[in-house]
């Protein structure tokens, strides 16, 4: 086996030790020693990968945003011709997503976030061009980003524990958000919206 296969083979098995520690112990039981044992890493091998603890949080963060952006890509491959604003409808989708999947992994993240704002610096460049593309399809760019960022914060409120909504109120809400017509027909508007899919 070359090194780069066996590079890419030790960090799978860290980001998955420790992924298993978080779910079954919580996050506060994450430490290198444990990620070690986990995986069957040898310590050295582990420090050589992932340095600290941040490291390791730093690739789950990367892998869970990788995990979205290509679900958002899906989405927009399956139902992108079914809405006039097919970027905007596969954010909202993607954070519906992420509401779904709230877990401890998310929260360990968001941990490692509030101690670090700087955490979450890798990911701004993907926001831009998502956001970029957003604008450049909305045929109301203000509205676009109201339906973008209720859909936001309706996901993190949920993570946070602090959404009061049922799991069934919550989904008709991104529903909601999702639903061009509700949006697309305001008085002024020239674009007409289309049909919502079928899920």
């Amino acid at each position: 086996m070359d090194n780069a296969t066996r590079s890419e083979r030790t960090k799978a098995a860290v980001i998955a030790a420790a992924l298993a520690i978080i779910a079954r112990d919580g996050a506060g039981r994450l430490t290198l020693d444990a990620i070690a044992r986990e995986s069957g890493v040898s310590k050295g091998g582990l420090l050589h990968q992932f340095p600290t603890k941040r490291a390791v949080l730093a690739a789950l963060l990367e892998q869970q945003a990788d995990h979205y952006d290509s679900f958002a890509q899906a989405f927009r491959e399956a139902h992108g011709a079914d809405y006039a604003e097919p970027a905007l409808a596969a954010q909202i989708a993607a954070y519906r997503e992420v509401m779904k999947g709230a877990n401890s992994i998310t929260s360990a993240i968001l941990a490692a976030v509030a101690e670090d704002p700087t955490f979450l610096n890798p990911l701004q460049e993907r926001e831009q061009q998502s956001l970029a593309l957003i604008r450049e399809q909305a045929a109301d760019p203000e509205q676009a980003l109201s339906r973008l960022y209720s859909a936001q914060g309706l996901a993190l409120s949920t993570i946070l524990g602090l959404c009061p909504l049922s799991a069934d109120a919550r989904e008709r809400m991104f529903e909601h958000l999702l639903d061009e017509s509700r949006w697309l027909n305001a008085p002024g508007d020239g674009r007409k919206s289309r049909q919502l899919p079928s899920r």
